[in-house]
C-alpha cells in the first residue's frame, strides 16, 4: 500500500493560523541592521518553532500564509514592513529561506516519525533555520546589493551570534512541550526501541 497524501484539516489550518500570527507578533519588537543589509529580528525564532513543531506540511502552510499576507501589503514584518516591495529588496532571499527552512526543520525533527529529542531538535533548527536561510538570503542579497557573495557573507556573521541563541531558545521551548503539552504536536510518535532489543536485531 503506498501512504496517503496528508490531509489538512481545520485544526491544522487553525494552528497554521497561530504560528503565522506568532511569527509576526515576534517582529513587533522591531530590528536593527548591520551594513545596511538585512534586519536582526526574533521572527526566525517563530520560523523554527513552527518546523519543529507544526511539522513540514503545517509549518510551510504557515510561513506561506504569513508571507501571502505580507506580500498584499500587510506590515507583519520587523519594523511594519509589507508589500510586494520586500520580495524584490535585499531581505528577499531570507524570507524565500523561511519557507524552505520551516520544511528542513520539520523534517529533522521529526524524522522517522519519532518524539522529537534535544540533539535532533537542535540539528533541525540549526540547518533548516540558519544554514538554510543563510543560503538563500546571501546570494540574493549580494545580487540586489551588487556585492560580492563573500562581502555579503562577512556581513552576515554578524548576525550569527543572535541566531544560535535563537536555535537554542528553540530547543529547550520544543523540549519543554515533548515533556508537559505533547499534545502541541498533534502526532502520534512511533515507540522508542529500547537498547536491548536495538542491539539484538542488528
Amino acid at each position: 500500500m503506498t501512504p496517503s497524501t496528508p490531509r489538512l484539516d481545520t485544526t491544522d489550518l487553525a494552528r497554521a493560523a497561530v504560528f503565522a500570527g506568532l511569527i509576526a507578533v515576534l517582529g513587533l519588537p522591531g530590528s536593527f541592521s548591520v551594513f545596511g543589509g538585512v534586519p536582526i529580528t526574533a521572527q526566525t525564532l517563530g520560523v523554527m518553532l513552527a518546523g519543529a513543531v507544526l511539522g513540514p506540511v503545517v509549518g510551510a502552510v504557515s510561513v506561506g500564509t504569513l508571507l501571502a499576507l505580507v506580500a498584499i501589503g500587510l506590515p507583519l514584518l520587523a519594523g511594519g514592513r509589507g508589500g510586494a516591495g520586500v520580495f524584490v529588496g535585499p531581505t528577499a532571499g531570507y524570507l524565500i529561506g523561511w519557507l524552505v527552512g520551516v520544511v528542513v526543520v520539520g523534517l529533522i525533527v521529526h524524522l522517522g516519525g519519532r518524539r522529537p529529542v534535544w540533539w535532533r531538535t537542535l540539528a533541525g533548527v540549526l540547518l533548516g533555520g540558519v544554514v538554510v536561510v543563510y543560503a538563500c538570503g546571501i546570494p540574493l542579497q549580494s545580487l540586489i546589493m551588487r556585492i560580492g557573495v563573500e562581502q555579503a557573507l562577512v556581513a552576515n556573521l554578524a548576525f550569527l551570534p543572535g541566531d544560535l541563541v535563537k536555535a537554542v531558545i528553540a530547543t529547550v521551548v520544543v523540549g519543554a512541550l515533548v515533556r508537559g503539552y505533547p499534545r502541541a504536536f498533534r502526532r502520534t510518535w512511533a515507540p522508542r526501541i529500547p537498547a536491548r532489543e536495538a542491539a539484538s536485531v542488528r
